[in-house]
């Protein structure tokens, strides 16, 4: 048996008035999702417990099959895991984002997707000016980046389980004031990120970027952090080798740490100029090796952050149309096959961000029932009498 799973990254969305009353899913032409939904079935799944961050990190933990109320522990660790970074018993890795904030307001939470190079040439400041030598950086795609801490049993950690931090993503167009980290080791993290507004202020990287008429990098922002998780293999718990094909550190990482290989495909961004098209090719080559081929795009999550309606709709129908239509279509040609598509969690176009709740999804092949519904839809999943409050159910119910 073969198996697909394609994740359109926070697809699911509220209705939109300028969409009159439909999602952007629904206005959408996806006619290969909705061929999905029509050969068998459509239900909801909820992978974001009301208690913990309604983030990719959680959702995808739990869509892989894990608990995350029992495995969760950062999204960090997992970013970690994906740049092959050791994490020790004692050690921490935090998220460090550059950002562009303005009079206290997060302006941009990708310091206008600052280059990889550049965000590389500020954090080399920053680390030369830090005092705590037990912090390091470590750089890695544009203003995705983290900050390690490197501890060891005689001195005790500044951090704990109790640390509490906020997505910068979750504060777009919002004040700043009252989101620094709290509790265990915030006030380290909090003089760090504010120190780097005067490392960066005169910086060549900004005086350049101000020069071309772009956001400068003005702060670094700490989120995100945690130990190491202590995942189970998945071939060990259903029995599947698998395969990760995205251009995010977070989903790489949770792949690592799984056991699954991870495909780099040319062109893959992680925003919403990546090549879908290379994207469905590859993971069509890459059912000749593997079990479950799974297909990660972040661009429809990134157009929700950005509140573009048109950018989002446009992001589905690239997904429709280069890498559901011809995977389905190779699926179609095998004795034993099964496709999955699910996003991990709702992101918001009204609010930006991610969001708790229920996602849609839709599952077709050997041995799955039909159903009544026709389209892939948050209306046609709403409708449903299949639905797992536990997403993490939905892995071995679509494995079988």
């Amino acid at each position: 048996m073969k198996y697909v799973i394609i994740i359109p990254d926070g697809c699911a969305d509220e209705p939109q008035q300028e969409l009159r009353g439909k999602t952007p899913l629904e206005a959408a032409n996806t006619p290969a999702m909705d061929e999905v939904a029509s050969l068998g079935i459509v239900g909801r799944a909820n992978h974001t417990p009301a208690h913990l961050t309604a983030g990719s990190a959680v959702a995808n933990m739990s869509l892989f099959g894990y608990d995350p109320v029992a495995n969760f522990t950062g999204r960090a660790p997992l970013e970690a895991a994906a740049q092959g970074i050791e994490l020790g018993s004692h050690d921490w890795a935090i998220r460090c984002n550059l950002v562009t904030i303005e009079d206290q307001i997060m302006r941009d939470f990708t310091a206008d997707h600052i280059t990889s190079d550049q965000a590389k040439a500020l954090l080399a400041v920053a680390q030369e000016k830090i005092e705590d030598q037990r912090m390091v950086f470590a750089p890695g795609v544009s203003y995705r980046n983290l900050l390690l801490f490197r501890g060891n049993a005689d001195q005790a950690s500044p951090f704990s389980n109790e640390t509490r931090s906020t997505p910068p993503h979750d504060l777009t167009d919002k004040s700043v004031n009252n989101d620094f980290p709290r509790g265990p080791g915030s006030d380290l993290l909090s003089r760090i990120m504010n120190d780097s507004f005067d490392w960066f202020a005169d910086h060549e990287v900004n005086r350049s970027r101000i020069a071309n008429g772009r956001l400068p990098a003005t702060n670094l922002w700490l989120w995100g952090l945690g130990q190491r998780p202590q995942l189970g293999l998945f071939n060990d718990l259903f029995g599947k080798s698998g395969a990760m094909i995205t251009a995010v550190d977070l989903l790489r990482g949770l792949a690592c740490l799984v056991g699954w290989d991870r495909i780099e495909v040319p062109g893959a961004t992680g925003y919403t100029d990546t090549d879908y098209g290379a994207k469905g090719q590859f993971g069509i080559e890459a059912l000749e090796k593997y079990d479950i081929v799974c297909v990660h795009v972040e661009a429809t999550d990134e157009a929700s952050h950005e509140g573009d309606v048109a950018a989002k709709i446009k992001a589905l129908e690239r997904i429709d149309a280069d890498i559901v239509a011809p995977m389905l279509d190779k699926l179609k040609t095998l004795d034993e096959w099964r496709m999955l598509i699910t996003p991990d969690h709702p992101t918001f176009i009204r609010t930006k961000t991610h969001s708790h709740g229920d996602v849609p999804f839709a599952i077709c092949g050997t041995g799955v029932d039909t159903d009544e519904f026709l389209a892939y839809s948050e209306t046609s999943a709403a409708n449903s009498q299949l639905a797992f409050d536990r997403g993490c159910e939905l892995m071995p119910f679509f494995i079988g």
